[in-house]
C-alpha cells in the first residue's frame, strides 16, 4: 500500500459506533442500498434529499473507490453575505482580470473558525446538532456588526478582525470544537490565530499596489449578515489541481474518461508522465472513475468548487444592529454624502475610456500545421513518382509556394493545414467583431506563422492595409527542431511573390544568422526579452491599438513574463507547459502608461476549441464484415 494511502487509511476508526436511523437513510435501505453506501451518499451529497443520494450512487456505479472506508474531511467557516459579500465577490473578480489568479481565488470569501478535520459518515448529523446548539447559544452575544481593519504585505491582503469581536468568534469556535470532539468523537483545531479574512495570498509583489487599491474601494462597513457554514471535502484530492469540463466528451479508446459540460475533475500533476501531448490523467468528482481525457475540453476550477455545503447557522443580528450609520448615507470624513455606486459606476467609465486609449499586445502561437496532423513524412504522401505535389487529403493545403531550391525544404518548415487557415481566419473574424484595432504586425519567419498572421488579417480584412514584420527573433526555441539546425526559411522575396503581405523595409532585430542550433533555454529566454523590448520600442507610445505578434507555443510564456516583469519559468516544467498550448492559444498584455508597467489580462477573444476528425476509409469500414 503507498504511504499516501497507509496515511488516509489511519484516519478510519476500526470499530465505528452509530447512532438511530435518520429519516434521509430509512428510504434509502429500503431501496436495498447497503448501510455503509447509503452513509456514504447522503455525506457526499449534504444530507440534503434523498434523491441526491440516489443520483449520487447511480452515477457511482463504477467508482473502484465506492467502497473504501475513508470519512470526509469538514471545516467551519464564517461567512459574509449581503451587500459586503457582493463587494468582496468584486474584488475577486477584478483583481484576477488585473493581476491573475493567486491562492485567495481558490476559495470563497471567509473567516476559518475551525479548520480540517474528520468525522465518521453516520456522525455527521451530530455535527449539525451542534452547530446549532451552539449558535443558538451564542446568538444574544454574536457582535452585531464586525469591525474590519485592511492589512498588507507583500504576500498577502486581507481584513482583519477587531479584537474584542475576535474573542467571541474564538469562544464560538472553541465551543464547537469542544463539542463535536466529545458527542462526534471527532478531533477538531479551533483557530486561535489572528483571525481574518483573506483578500488576496501567495501573489507577486509588484501587483499589490494594485491589489491595494483594489481593497480600498471595499467598504467593510457596508451591510452584512454573518452565517456558521459546514463544509466538506475529499481528503483523497485535496492536493490535486481542479478542472471543469467545458465539453461533453464521449471515450474513443476503453481508458479514456466519459465527461459532461460542467464536470468536475481531479488532476494530480505529479501522476501525467504517462499522458501524451493535449491530454490529462483525471478522476471525475461525478462519477469516480479515472481515465485520459483531452485538455483543451476543460479550464481551470477553483479548490472550493468540489466542496459540499451541510449545514449553517445564520447569525440574526437585524435587531440590535439599526444604528444611525446604517439609517444615513455613509459619509466621508469632511461630512460630504457619499454615493458608493455612483462613485463606482464613474471609476468603470473613466477606465473603460482608458482602456481604450491604452496600447496592447496579442500574442499568439500559429494555426495547426500539417505535419501535426500527417506526421513528420507528411510531404512524401504528397507527391507524385516525378516529384510535383497533389492533396492527398482534403486538410492538405491546396498547393505549396514556391521555393526556388527543392521542396524538401517544407519538411522542416512546413505550412498550415487547410484547418489551420481555416482557424486562424475565425481568429481575425472574431477580433473584427470585437473592434479590436490591430496597429501592426510580427511573425516569426516560419512559414505556418507568416501564413497565420496573413489569414488573421485577412479576417480583420486589413489584408493589404498592414504588413506583416517578419522577425527572426521570434522562431522557437532552437533547441527542439529535429534536424539540429535551423530551418531554410522562405525569403522575404519569396513570400511576397506568393502573395503574402510583407513588409518588406522592415529590418528584424535579430537576423537569421543569430539563430544558433540547440541553444540553450536560458539564451532562449533572453532572445525573446531582447525581442519583444524591440518590438516595444519600435511601435510609438502616442499609437493605439493592438501590436499581434504571431509565434510559436514556446513563445507565449517568455514574451508576455519578459513584458510584464515577471520572471521565466523554471527549465524543468517549460515544455510541459508548451504542450498545453493549443492551436492559436493566445495571450494578452494591456500598458497601465499610467504605472509605467505592462499586465496580463484575458484576451479579447475567446480560444478556439474542436475535436479530431479521424481519416476515414469507406471501404474497409462500410464493406468489411
Amino acid at each position: 500500500m503507498a504511504v499516501a494511502e497507509a496515511q488516509l487509511y489511519s484516519k478510519v476508526p476500526s470499530k465505528p459506533r452509530g447512532r438511530g436511523t435518520s429519516a434521509l437513510l430509512e428510504p434509502l435501505l429500503a431501496k436495498g442500498f447497503p448501510a455503509h453506501l447509503a452513509q456514504k451518499a447522503l455525506v457526499a451529497t449534504g444530507q440534503k434529499t434523498v434523491e441526491d443520494a440516489v443520483k449520487w450512487l447511480h452515477s457511482h456505479c463504477n467508482d473502484p473507490s465506492l467502497d473504501d472506508p475513508i470519512p470526509q474531511e469538514y471545516a467551519l467557516y464564517l461567512c459574509p453575505r449581503g451587500r459586503l459579500h457582493s463587494r468582496l465577490q468584486d474584488f475577486w473578480r477584478e483583481s484576477k482580470r488585473q493581476c491573475g489568479k493567486n491562492r485567495a481565488h481558490e476559495v470563497f470569501p471567509h473567516i476559518t473558525l475551525c479548520d480540517f478535520f474528520t468525522c465518521e459518515d453516520q456522525k455527521v448529523e451530530l455535527l449539525y446538532d451542534i452547530l446549532k446548539k451552539v449558535g443558538d447559544s451564542f446568538s444574544q452575544i454574536f457582535p452585531p456588526s464586525i469591525f474590519l481593519t485592511l492589512h498588507a504585505s507583500p504576500s498577502y491582503l486581507g481584513f482583519f478582525i477587531d479584537d474584542s469581536q475576535a474573542n467571541t468568534l474564538k469562544d464560538f469556535a472553541v465551543a464547537f470544537s469542544t463539542e463535536a470532539s466529545a458527542l462526534a468523537d471527532c478531533h477538531v483545531k479551533p483557530s486561535l490565530k489572528q483571525f481574518h479574512l483573506t483578500l488576496a495570498h501567495r501573489f507577486y509583489p509588484h501587483h499589490q499596489k494594485t491589489l491595494e487599491q483594489l481593497a480600498k474601494c471595499i467598504n467593510p462597513g457596508e451591510p452584512c449578515q454573518w452565517v456558521a457554514a459546514l463544509y466538506s471535502r475529499d481528503m483523497r484530492f485535496v492536493h490535486y489541481q481542479r478542472l471543469r469540463a467545458l465539453f461533453q466528451y464521449k471515450p474513443q479508446n476503453i481508458d479514456e474518461l466519459m465527461i459532461n459540460a460542467g464536470d468536475l475533475i481531479y488532476v494530480d500533476p505529479r501522476q501525467q508522465s504517462e499522458a501524451g501531448e493535449g491530454w490529462v490523467i483525471g478522476t471525475s468528482h461525478r462519477t469516480g472513475c479515472r481515465g485520459f481525457l483531452p485538455e483543451n475540453y476543460t479550464e481551470r476550477a477553483h479548490e472550493s468548487d468540489t466542496w459540499v455545503k451541510h449545514r449553517e447557522y445564520v447569525f440574526d443580528t437585524t435587531s440590535r444592529s439599526l444604528t444611525k450609520t446604517e439609517k444615513e448615507p455613509n459619509v466621508k470624513p469632511n461630512g460630504e454624502a457619499h454615493n458608493l455606486s455612483m462613485s463606482r459606476s464613474v471609476t468603470n467609465a473613466v477606465s473603460l475610456q482608458n482602456a481604450a486609449l491604452r496600447r496592447g499586445v496579442l500574442v499568439m502561437s500559429h494555426g495547426e500545421r500539417v505535419d501535426q496532423v500527417f506526421g513528420k513524412s507528411w510531404l512524401q504522401q504528397c507527391l507524385t513518382a516525378d516529384g510535383k505535389y497533389y492533396r492527398a487529403d482534403l486538410n492538405f493545403p491546396s498547393s505549396l509556394p514556391r521555393q526556388k531550391d527543392s521542396m524538401k525544404q517544407f519538411e522542416c518548415d512546413p505550412p498550415l493545414s487547410c484547418c489551420g487557415i481555416f482557424q486562424s481566419r475565425i481568429i481575425g473574424e472574431a477580433l473584427l467583431d470585437q473592434e479590436v484595432t490591430v496597429s501592426s504586425v510580427y511573425s516569426s519567419p516560419a512559414l505556418r506563422c507568416v501564413q497565420t498572421a496573413q489569414h488573421v488579417l485577412q479576417g480583420l480584412k486589413l489584408n493589404q492595409k498592414v504588413r506583416i514584420r517578419v522577425e527572426p527573433g521570434l522562431f522557437e526555441w532552437t533547441k527542439w527542431e529535429a534536424s539540429r539546425a535551423i530551418p531554410k526559411f522562405m525569403t522575404v522575396a519569396e513570400l511576397v511573390e506568393a502573395s503574402y503581405d510583407i513588409d518588406t523595409s522592415y529590418r528584424g532585430n535579430f537576423p537569421l544568422s543569430s539563430l544558433v542550433p540547440s541553444e540553450s533555454y536560458e539564451d532562449y529566454v533572453s532572445r525573446s526579452s531582447a525581442v519583444i523590448k524591440h518590438i516595444i520600442s519600435a511601435c510609438p507610445c502616442k499609437g493605439k491599438g493592438v501590436i499581434l505578434i504571431v509565434g510559436h507555443g514556446s513563445s507565449l510564456a517568455p514574451l508576455t513574463r519578459a513584458l510584464t516583469g515577471l520572471p521565466s519559468r523554471d527549465s524543468r516544467d517549460f515544455a510541459q507547459m508548451v504542450q498545453k498550448i493549443p492551436a492559436l492559444g493566445m495571450c494578452f498584455c494591456e500598458e497601465q502608461k499610467e504605472e509605467n508597467k505592462w499586465q496580463m489580462v484575458n484576451p479579447p477573444v475567446k480560444t478556439l476549441t474542436h475535436g479530431a476528425n479521424a481519416a476515414f476509409n469507406w471501404r474497409n469500414t462500410i464493406m468489411e464484415d
